[in-house]
Order: C-alpha cells, then sequence, then structure tokens
C-alpha cells in the first residue's frame, strides 16, 4: 500500500517523553526494558481553545523496546533524539529516511540501543509526556530531577498549517503561544489554573533538565531571584559554569542545577519564564513569554561562559586530532522558482525553501534511504538514487554580508549524500549565511554525538580559525547552534555505520530541505556492521 509523503510528523508538535536510564559498561549486565506506546487522539483546552491532538499512553528497560501502536489517524514515526543507536539505524525513525510510516492501525517495535554513559532518550512524536529516573553523577546528588520541556501551541491543526504553507510556498505561522511543560501560564487567557508550578524546599539542590522541544523557538530560560550552574548539555557533563539564564536551542537538551536558597517567607513563589530569540527581523515570530512558578512549600531560615567537557578520568575528551574528511556547509534560507501553473505566496512570488551547501534535500516519495542502500549496498552508492553530497559551496562569496545579490537566493531540490568510509574522522564546518536574512540555526546529526571544537563571528577562515580550536575540552554535542553571521565547527568519527540524517531544527527549515544524509559504510569486524532490518518493517 502506497504511503502519501505529507508533512513531517515524526516532529509536529515537539512535546516530549524523557526517559533516563543508567547504562552499566559491563557487557554482562545488560538489561532490557520493554514499553508500549499506544497513540491515539485526546482533547486538550489551551488559551480557551479546545482541539483534539496525538497523545502517547507508556507502560511499563542498556536496551529498550517500545513497541509502538498507532490507534490515531495519522501516519507516524518515532525518533529517539540524542541516542546513537549503533549499527542500528532501523530504529532511529524519520520517514522515507530510514523507515516507512506507522500507518493508522499498524504497530512497530522500536529497539534502541544505548552505549556510554548515562542517557537522556527524548522521543519526539506528537504529544508525549515527561519521565525520569535516578542516575549517577560527576557532583553532589541533588534531591530531585525535574524535566522542564519547552514547546508552543496553536489553536489551529499544526498539521494543516504546515501543510499550507508548503501549498503557498510562504510563511508557517507563528505559534500562538509558547509553553513551560505544555502549558502557556498565567500570563495567557483561560490559563492560570494550568500553569505548571513546581515545589521546592529551602536549602535543597534541584537537577533541572531541561529540553527545547519547540518547532521554530530559540529561548532564554531562567527563574527569578535565583542563578543556574550548567552541568550538562545533550547528554554529556560539562565543566560547571552560573549564569542568570540558560539559551537552549531546538532540539538542544541543558542539564542545569538549581539551589533553592532565596525564600524568605513560606510560600514565597518565584516566576520562570522563557522568551524566545528573534535574529532574523525578517522572520515571523510568536514574541510571547511562557511563565511557569517556582513555590518554595517550607519556611526559609533567616539569611554565559563558554561549555567545556569534564575531560576527567570518568568522562574522557576523546578529540579526534587528525582529520580525514573536511567539510565546509553553507546553511541558507532560499528561493525555488515557482512553476507557471504554481501561485506562490514566497518573496518574488516564489516558493520559500532551504538548503545546505546550496542543495535543497529531496527525500524519496516510495520507498526510504536505508532500506534501498542495505539491499544494494555492493553498488558504488549503495544503490540509492541521487549524487554524492558536496564538501563545498557551489560559490565561495562574503557569506554575512548584507544586502547580498538576489540570485544567491536561488535552489534547487536533488538527492544528494555524503558517503564516508568506516572509521573516517569528519570535521564538518557550518557556515552561516545572510541570504534572506541571517539568523542563528540549531544543526541536529542523527546517529552520533560530536565535538564542537569551535565557533566565531564572520566568514570562517580556514588558515587563521583553527588556531582557535579548543582540542582538549570542546563540549561533547549532537545539536550545534550555528551563531548568525558566524559559524560552528564539529568533529567526529565515523564509526556507526548506516544512513543517518542532518538537519536544522527549526521544524520549518526542516519542512524546507534544510537537511542532508550520511551514509557510513560498514567496516571489517562484526561489530563494525550494521545489524540486519528487524521483522515488521513498515511498507511503504
Amino acid at each position: 500500500m502506497a504511503v502519501s509523503r505529507m508533512p513531517v510528523l515524526w516532529l509536529l508538535l515537539g512535546a516530549v517523553l524523557t526517559i533516563a536510564v543508567t547504562v552499566s559498561p559491563a557487557e554482562g549486565s545488560r538489561t532490557h526494558r520493554h514499553y508500549d506506546f499506544f497513540i491515539k487522539k485526546a482533547d486538550y483546552t489551551r488559551l480557551c481553545h479546545r482541539k483534539s491532538i496525538l497523545t502517547v499512553n507508556a507502560r511499563k528497560g542498556d536496551v529498550v523496546t517500545v513497541d509502538v501502536h498507532n490507534q490515531g489517524d495519522k501516519n507516524i514515526t518515532l525518533h529517539w533524539h540524542g541516542v546513537d543507536q549503533p549499527r542500528n539505524p532501523w530504529s532511529d525513525g524519520p520517514e522515507f529516511i530510514m523507515q516507512c510510516p506507522i500507518q493508522p492501525g499498524a504497530s512497530f517495535a522500536y529497539r534502541i540501543i544505548l552505549r556510554g554513559g548515562g542517557h537522556a532518550l527524548v522521543a519526539r512524536a506528537q504529544r508525549l509526556r515527561p519521565r525520569h529516573c535516578a542516575r549517577a553523577y560527576p557532583f553532589q546528588k541533588p534531591h530531585r530531577e525535574i524535566p522542564i520541556i519547552l514547546g508552543e501551541w496553536w489553536k489551529g491543526d499544526v498539521r494543516q498549517l504546515l501543510a499550507d504553507a508548503l501549498h503557498t510556498g510562504g510563511e508557517f505561522q507563528p505559534s500562538d503561544a509558547n509553553t513551560i511543560n505544555s502549558q502557556p501560564g498565567d500570563l495567557f487567557p483561560c490559563s492560570r489554573d494550568g500553569t505548571f508550578t513546581l515545589s521546592v524546599e529551602h536549602g535543597k539542590t534541584y537537577t533541572l533538565r531541561l529540553i527545547n522541544a519547540a518547532l521554530a523557538n530559540e529561548f532564554f530560560f531562567g527563574v527569578a531571584g535565583h542563578r543556574l550552574t550548567v552541568v550538562g548539555t545533550d547528554a554529556s557533563y560539562v565543566k560547571p559554569f552560573t549564569v542568570d539564564h540558560v539559551f537552549i536551542a531546538p532540539g538542544q537538551t541543558v542539564t542545569a542545577l538549581l539551589r533553592a536558597d532565596r525564600a524568605l517567607l513560606r510560600n514565597t513563589r518565584y516566576y520562570m519564564t522563557a522568551r524566545p530569540l528573534s535574529t532574523n527581523p525578517l522572520v515571523l515570530l510568536d514574541n510571547s513569554t511562557a511563565t511557569a512558578v517556582l513555590e518554595y512549600t517550607d519556611t526559609a531560615p533567616p539569611t554565559a561562559p563558554r561549555l567545556r567537557s569534564l575531560a576527567s578520568a570518568a568522562h574522557p575528551a576523546r578529540v579526534p586530532r587528525r582529520v580525514d574528511e573536511r567539510m565546509l556547509v553553507t546553511i541558507a534560507v532560499n528561493e525555488i522558482a515557482c512553476a507557471p501553473d504554481e501561485h506562490c505566496q514566497g518573496p518574488r512570488g516564489n516558493r520559500l525553501a532551504a538548503s545546505l551547501n546550496n542543495v535543497s534535500f529531496e527525500a524519496p516519495r516510495d520507498t526510504n534511504i536505508l532500506g534501498a542502500y542495505y539491499h544494494h549496498r555492493s553498488r558504488k552508492a549503495g544503490g540509492v538514487p541521487g549524487a554524492e553530497f558536496p564538501s563545498t559551496p557551489p560559490l565561495l562569496f562574503n557569506f554575512t554580508a548584507d544586502n547580498l545579490p538576489p540570485e544567491l537566493r536561488l535552489t534547487a531540490r536533488s538527492t544528494r549524500m555524503k558517503v564516508l568510509e568506516y572509521g573516517t574522522v569528519v570535521e564538518v564546518v557550518l557556515q552561516n549565511t545572510a541570504i534572506l536574512g541571517a539568523e542563528s540555526n540549531p544543526i541536529h546529526l542523527h546517529g552520533f554525538s560530536f565535538y564542537v571544537v569551535g565557533t566565531g563571528p564572520g566568514n570562517f577562515d580556514g588558515d587563521r580559525d583553527p588556531a582557535g580550536y579548543n582540542l582538549v575540552d570542546p563540549p561533547y554535542q549532537n545539536t550545534v547552534v550555528v551563531p548568525r553571521g558566524g559559524w560552528s565547527a564539529i568533529r567526529f568519527r565515523a564509526t556507526n555505520p548506516g544512513v543517518w540524517f542532518m538537519h536544522s531544527h527549526f521544524e520549518l527549515h526542516m519542512v524546507w530541505e534544510m537537511d542532508t544524509v550520511l551514509i557510513v559504510k560498514d567496516g571489517n569486524g562484526a561489530e563494525e556492521k550494521m545489524m540486519p532490518p528487524p521483522p515488521g518493517m513498515p511498507r511503504c
């Protein structure tokens, strides 16, 4: 049965289920956990308006098996954000890249393989609920862990709004509210009673697991009257530093400690707020502030720094020093020429698009890339239609200049992928551009975490800028924010065979195809080869 390619659903609403799992390094002590996810429609009321959305009900697992039962009326896939899935791209999720969607009434068993230390799994689909469990810490154990999920809420049908934007080639309607733990807070109508409240006791330390599950917004998050000590990002610990507020991009996670030391009276209450950052004045933005409440339940007694890995014996920083493959990848919002029979509502009567190295990625519509590659690996390009993704942009110019000539705006859709030999050390310099306005951009790579060895303003200078790289204790992340009008450099070793998705974590940019696919070939050893597909893979 054919499956039509609709707007991507595996990231559509961006609320999150988190499962914290402590992983033992001993293979013999590996545990298996099992979950059933039932995806169905449920009614929710926000902003005085009631609508149906898809929800997940989870029942109770280093291997986790999740049986997903699609009892809704939309195609669905789940991506386990931040999990490398060693040799197992079959359970990574993106539709038509790794798998065909799970159709209504069908089921599929995802097998999630954890490696390394503790992992925070982020399952992204339509609307999921938070859950956390205890783990080991490289700092004093906190009193409690609390997930803080930053998101958005639309009164309308998000899938239809996205489809309308794609149909017209115009902008996507901004959300009607930003949210903290799915609630907009008491600054919005009909929202006071549902405002999320965090109860704390004076003198105790709490771990906040901050997750930006928004589709479009980067956020500043802070707690009035308190400072936050950042100790981790993307499930990797960093050298602690203390700030008044935290900046977090879509797809990123930040672990921060909050010391409850400012309550002077019983039930003293403080605002927690999340407010978006706009780096491109040309982009429509929901500029609202989401609020939550920090509330002390006892009587108190009278009384921007940079990320760096711990680089300790327990948490080493294994930064590759030798680079085998260097890539310079430009990031841009573009235009695609409007077809003669279309009425497009983008700039100059064209259709809005997005690209990496001026390639607007076009995924297949009747198959998935992973399956095609796996079954035709003996061919040069893995049997997947499409050319090699370029390692450099097609044209070199002043990427960050204002008033760039309009001919630079145009791009074209193409299925182009980067093929890497197993074990290749890759350095990717992600260069932002000012085409159709400059803005910061979060870029996420599936299947890998990477070291962010450098970042800077302006155009990357290959002769000068690498001298300032941090090769001692750079942060180890899976989502990097490329600054507005600047660049970021990442390094990783390609030791996870399979087909892996790299994309902007701004949802509209991804729908506009600011993404590509990396194919890592099998190595020689038995543990260096991709696992075979599991039974029951959905059919296109």
